[in-house]
């Protein structure tokens, strides 16, 4: 992602939630390179969200959000994904431009259109890619890894890892070949002259590498 000096906060208070929910511990450096920058750019934005009253400094030099910080990431994620849900079912965009394009318009949404785009949508918990929108106290089921997944079993996808979705052609390959929210998908067995996860998913055998299948969280189902 790259940062704007206009939005370069909010950015900031976006990837900071965002880490945070995945279960990392925030770091200056954590935060460089989810989005892009150097790390002296990070040192001087946070020491302005500081005194901004967004963010402290927590043990082991953990980046923490105030209870003002916490809010308004929350805005902005809710934004950023209800603008994803239009952009992908309304208009059509696959994952990784609706990605972008959301970035881009997020900042120019008032309560008021947000408001009425959530009604217009149906009210929608998660993004396209199965995480939670803030506000809507929605509780996502738990899963685990694909890469965890027992062989011969079959599996629904949950959601894309939020991480991932800084990773555009990453965004494009899952869309297109069909690891999304819902999905079921087969896991095969592996031999020891295969390489990655195979997985059948729209009845083709597609073996994944390793770090792909991490970022994919699935549940068991019926098959």
């Amino acid at each position: 992602m790259s940062v704007s000096r206009t939005n370069a906060m909010d950015a900031y208070l976006e990837a900071i939630y965002v880490i945070k929910a995945e279960g990392e511990t925030v770091l200056a450096s954590k935060i460089a390179d989810y989005l892009n920058v150097s790390r002296p750019t990070v040192s001087q934005t946070l020491q302005r969200m500081n005194t901004a009253g967004y963010v402290t400094t927590g043990d082991g030099k953990e980046v923490v959000l105030t209870e003002a910080g916490l809010a308004q990431a929350e805005k902005i994620v809710r934004r950023h994904r209800l603008l994803e849900r239009w952009l992908t079912d309304q208009l059509g965009l696959d994952w990784a431009d609706a990605h972008v394009e959301a970035g881009r318009l997020e900042n120019s949404v008032s309560p008021l259109v947000e408001e009425r785009l959530a009604k217009m949508l149906g009210n929608p918990t998660t993004c396209p890619h199965g995480n939670v929108i803030p506000g809507t106290g929605y509780a996502q089921p738990k899963g685990i890894p694909l890469s965890d997944a027992r062989p011969d079993r079959t599996v629904e996808v949950i959601r894309i890892v939020e991480l991932a979705e800084e990773d555009l052609d990453l965004l494009r390959y899952l869309y297109k070949t069909g690891f999304v929210p819902g999905a079921r998908l087969k896991v095969e067995s592996q031999n020891r002259f295969q390489a990655g996860v195979p997985v059948e998913v729209r009845g083709e055998v597609i073996s994944l590498d390793p770090a792909v299948a991490l970022r994919i969280l699935v549940r068991e189902v019926e098959a």
